[in-house]
């Protein structure tokens, strides 16, 4: 889904690119949508089970793999403009606590970012709700703004 800048961008305190935020989002939903291997004794033909297993998170899903190497393609300094913006989409801090919210963020989190990231529940949520406060948003090719 492509990205629609509004006015209000050159207001964001962050480098991370709309963009990635954007990319990681819709990763983070998709992999949030995983369950547990509900048939690990599955031999049947996909068809059969009406393609339930693509919502079983199985290790040989690539979901996770990719929303774990786009955040850790991303120069540390970004890794830790994620997590305060997920913070802002959460609730955690404000808009206006952007500074400490990345203050924190740097002190909790200096290593295994990316893996605190993942365990965040509603992860691709939180970041969508982080570019709102900002007057962003991940658009789909049929928005007309």
């Amino acid at each position: 889904m492509p990205l629609q800048s509004s006015p209000a961008a050159a207001d964001f305190p962050f480098e991370v690119p709309i963009d990635k935020v954007g990319f990681i989002a819709v990763k983070a939903k998709a992999y949030d949508a995983k369950e547990g291997d509900s048939d690990p004794n599955s031999g049947s033909n996909p068809n059969d089970d009406r393609d339930y297993d693509v919502l079983e998170d199985k290790p040989s899903d690539f979901t996770r793999r990719e929303l774990k190497d786009a955040i850790l393609s991303l120069p540390k300094d970004e890794q830790f403009e994620l997590v305060a913006l997920a913070w802002i989409g959460r609730g955690t801090y404000s808009c206006e606590e952007w500074k400490e919210a990345l203050d924190t963020a740097r002190n909790e989190h200096p290593t295994r970012t990316a893996e605190y990231l993942l365990a965040l529940p509603l992860l691709g949520d939180y970041l969508e709700e982080g570019l709102a406060a900002y007057g962003e948003g991940i658009v789909d090719d049929s928005d007309e703004r």
